[in-house]
């Protein structure tokens, strides 16, 4: 069992309080480990090492932050599967292939945060005056609250914070209360590549007790949040309250449109790859199938098909395409929308139940009610609803029939088809010919509606973690 404290000014620290909370792991329900249970008052502590390590960090010339990321990167790279590869799958019920994953893309991030750190451009403008000079800088924000959660806790905590970082600010980490034994073996890897001690603070707990104080604390200056579309909702009226910056990636219900030129089989395999991996725990998920018409029959078939060909269960084996839920209450939400669905008259094409333990099926509803919560709420499971339409635009009004917009596909070789419906689709990104659970270090990743404010990646973060400052310079004084 792992033991571990919270991270302030680069010291591993008891709370306060000296009380602790145990970490599960979703496969077994065996506790893992303990960590502190942080307070306000342990909020309190990092917020101040946060601001010296903002005053250190800040000051340093890009190609030092620059360097310092660089060099995360490459412990991330050399030491991450040794380091992070059993907790990640032990502590979210990660498969050893998503686990990996989030390792080598916690690398690339790194590396691509860190040439962001040479990229604040700023900006000149004439001036009415030809005496004056005019031009625009940006600068670091401050202290930054990151929020992470426990569906991708690493590569997530790494896009939320490298960037932040990359642009001069120091950050406080909040880590899910189901995952923090992660974050505080990066936290430690940070450090280690030579980012101040100050600069990089982790308190765990749960969020009243600690997510709460951190968001609202007075001495925050942005906040970076990724989570359900409740939390962000509550995060965002705190952070208008004291008009502080926030980049906010919340809930998604993802649509995949199949149209009638596609291979059904493919689109079945794409399909499948796009809602039912890390067993649908992804805001990305296309949990929303709008199918036309004229190939919908053989379009079930090869879904059914390859929804019960998946090998599901042990997170060691290489061949598992998901593992378990996160924990009992995700299991109780996904089986009361399969529930309702079906009471509501939508037919249950495969799946509807657990396999054993916090495993959950792969489940199909065919057919499901506008109104019930498998088609308008986040199931953030392996749970997907699908639904015929006769025309293009008929698929694209479908798509956009959802208060949230994070993500969306189409699958088409008609380019003028696919352009369409990526144009007239609301949500963060479109994408075409794939899935709609798509990432990449440079990419803008965000949504519209109901799925936050903002842009995480590349230099879309770096630009949200900074502040425009106008500066005029007489030339005649």
């Amino acid at each position: 069992m792992i033991k571990a404290g919270l991270i302030i000014a680069g010291v591993e620290c008891a709370a306060l309080s000296g009380e602790t909370f145990d970490v599960l792991s979703p496969s077994s329900q065996a506790v893992i480990g303990k960590v502190p249970l942080g307070k306000s008052g342990d909020i309190d502590l990092a917020v101040a090492a946060a601001r010296k390590g903002f005053e250190e960090w800040s000051r340093l010339a890009a190609r030092e932050r620059e360097a310092a990321l660089l060099r995360a990167a490459d412990i991330v790279a050399a030491s991450g599967m040794d380091r992070m590869l059993d907790l990640l799958m032990d502590e979210s019920g990660s498969v050893i292939t998503k686990a990996q994953g989030e390792i080598n893309y916690a690398v690339d991030l790194l590396r691509t945060a860190a040439g962001e750190a040479r990229r604040l451009y700023g900006d000149t403008f004439p001036n009415d005056n030809p005496d004056r000079m005019s031009f625009v800088t940006r600068n670091p924000l401050g202290v930054v609250a990151v929020v992470s959660p426990y569906n991708a806790p690493l590569a997530l905590l790494t896009r939320m914070s490298a960037f932040p970082l990359a642009a001069g600010n120091s950050v406080v980490i909040k880590p899910s209360e189901e995952t923090p034994l992660i974050a505080i073996e990066f936290a430690k890897i940070l450090i280690e590549a030579g980012i101040p001690a100050n600069a990089i603070n982790v308190v765990t707990g749960f969020g009243l007790e600690c997510g709460k104080p951190l968001v609202e604390h007075a001495d925050i200056n942005a906040i970076a949040l990724t989570g359900s579309t409740e939390t962000g909702k509550s995060v965002g009226a705190s952070a208008m309250q004291n008009m502080r910056r926030m980049q906010l990636e919340l809930g998604g219900k993802s649509a995949l449109v199949v149209l009638r030129d596609v291979d059904v089989n493919k689109a079945a395999k794409i399909a499948a790859q796009g809602i039912f991996i890390h067993s649908g725990q992804i805001c990305m998920a296309n949990s929303r199938i709008i199918v036309d018409r004229s190939i919908m029959q053989d379009f079930l078939t090869a879904f059914k098909a390859e929804a019960e060909s998946l090998k599901i269960g042990d997170v060691r084996d290489p061949d598992s395409f998901y593992g378990p839920l996160i924990n009992q209450n995700a299991v109780n939400k996904v089986q009361d929308h399969v529930d309702q669905a079906v009471a509501a008259g939508a037919t249950l094409l495969t799946g509807g139940k657990v396999k054993d333990g916090l495993v959950y099926e792969p489940t199909i509803l065919v057919g499901t009610p506008r109104k019930c919560g498998a088609w308008v709420k986040e199931s953030f499971a392996p749970l997907c609803s699908v639904v015929a339409v006769d025309t293009l635009d008929e698929a694209i009004r479908e798509a956009n029939d959802s208060d949230y917009g994070l993500s969306a596909a189409v699958l088409t070789h008609n380019v003028a088809w696919g352009m369409k419906a990526a144009k007239e689709i609301n949500a963060g990104s479109v994408h075409i010919g794939m899935h709609s659970f798509q990432s990449s270090a440079l990419a803008p990743i965000g949504g519209t509606g109901m799925s936050g404010l903002g842009r995480s990646g590349g230099k879309y973060s770096t630009e949200e973690f900074t502040e425009v400052k106008w500066i005029s310079v007489e030339l005649n004084s």
